[in-house]
């Protein structure tokens, strides 16, 4: 007995069948499907007696057609077949003027039709703003800053301060300085013959030594000079020393006795306190040769002699 052959099939062959199947299956179906499809639509025709309906194509409307018959006034149904009447269209205006009248000289310009002027506009440089005196100030001298330790206001107010004593001092110099040198080119000192009028007193001269240290009496042709004069003349502090001692000056005056001039020659010995710059205190000798002793105070003319 001959051994049986069996052969195997590739993997492949199980596949292909497979899918044969299927294919036919599926062609089952789609018949089915076809004749189950064509009984519903019998019945249905035969049931009610209408057609299937069937969809027609729209027929194409061309633009201009469709927008005629889109005109709602073409045909308004509350007007019948009527249609609206056509007014034609206004005349465009020639001129672009307005109706009513300018109301200016430049409205009546532009309507007139004149030429367009493109206005000018001239740049104007804007000048920077000059710094004030405050902040030149506080650029030299800044307020937040210490100087010595102490504030800039407290710097400042001793600074004016010492500024205003100052002033005041030289002030005070210089106003001194001129009264002085004021004073001695008016006073009558020596080298000056020009005569000066004065009052003419009388004195007690001794007992005792004068401020040139002569001691003299009443009777002595001396006088005492002011002090003012006295003391200007002095080039130290030794009263004795003093240049217009010894110095020789005349004194003139009307007697009012007999109305006749008189005049005597005396000479400084002494310094007179309570005298004016151009007074003049004689010995009650010499007063009693001009006036009378109850007179006590004449008004005479004095010059020096040397």
């Amino acid at each position: 007995m001959r051994p049986a052959v069996t052969s195997a099939a590739p993997p492949e062959a199980g596949n292909y069948a497979r899918a044969g199947e299927a294919r036919n299956v599926g062609l089952a179906t789609d018949g089915v499907r076809r004749r189950n499809s064509s009984r519903r639509i019998g019945q249905a025709t035969t049931g009610t007696g209408r057609k299937p309906r069937i969809r027609e194509r729209p027929t194409p409307v061309s633009p201009a057609s469709a927008m005629a018959t889109a005109d709602p006034f073409a045909n308004p149904a509350w007007e019948g077949n009527s249609r609206l009447p056509i007014h034609p269209a206004p005349a465009a205006s020639q001129s672009w003027q307005s109706s009513a009248a300018p109301s200016s000289a430049n409205e009546k310009a532009v309507e007139s039709g004149a030429p367009y002027t493109a206005p000018t506009y001239v740049a104007t440089a804007t000048a920077t703003p000059r710094p004030g005196l405050k902040e030149r100030f506080d650029g030299i001298m800044s307020p937040n800053r210490r100087y010595l330790g102490r504030s800039r206001r407290t710097v400042l107010l001793g600074a004016l301060g010492l500024l205003a004593l100052l002033i005041l001092v030289l002030g005070l110099g210089l106003g001194l300085g001129l009264k002085k040198k004021g004073d001695s080119e008016a006073l009558p000192l020596p080298g000056n013959a020009t005569p000066h009028t004065g009052d003419l007193t009388y004195y007690s001269p001794g007992p005792g030594y004068g401020s040139c240290g002569f001691e003299n009496t009443s009777d002595d042709p001396i006088c005492a000079v002011s002090h003012l004069l006295y003391d200007a003349a002095s080039t130290s502090g030794n009263p004795n020393e003093n240049p217009l001692c010894g110095r020789k000056l005349r004194v003139t005056h009307t007697d009012a006795r007999d109305g006749k001039t008189r005049s005597v020659d005396v000479t400084v010995v002494d310094r007179c306190t309570g005298c004016k710059a151009t007074d003049v205190d004689l010995s009650p000798g010499m007063f009693l040769k001009l006036a009378a002793e109850e007179e006590g105070r004449v008004v005479g003319t004095w010059a020096w002699l040397d």
